[in-house]
């Protein structure tokens, strides 16, 4: 991923994993091979499982543990209330920038 994309990226990953949430409840692992499948290829488990505990530190996300059939129990991850009420937010703003960068594009077209 070049440089540029990886830190556009940054921005707007906690919007990137509560949208791939808002379908479904999901682990981490899930939750990147979901946004590998959607061509984010060169998120790293690490940075989803970082997010992830700060989603659910925000209580933007409701974890519930999960047995496992290898190892010890699943934290599944899912999108509650508030959690969706700022992914609403998150799109609004994503809206706004997008209209305002085509207009700048436009402009120096």
């Amino acid at each position: 991923m070049p440089k540029l994309e990886t830190e556009m990226l940054k921005g707007t990953l906690e919007g990137v994993i509560l949208a791939s949430l808002s379908g479904r409840p999901a682990y981490g692992y899930e939750i990147t091979a979901r946004l590998r499948e959607q061509g984010f290829s060169d998120i790293a488990e690490g940075t989803v499982y970082a997010l992830l505990l700060r989603l659910e530190k925000r209580g933007l996300v409701d974890v519930e543990k999960v047995p496992s059939e290898k190892g010890p129990p699943r934290k599944m991850h899912s999108l509650n209330a508030r959690g969706r009420e700022y992914l609403e937010e998150f799109w609004k703003t994503w809206s706004f920038l997008t209209e305002r960068l085509e207009q700048l594009r436009e402009g120096s077209e």
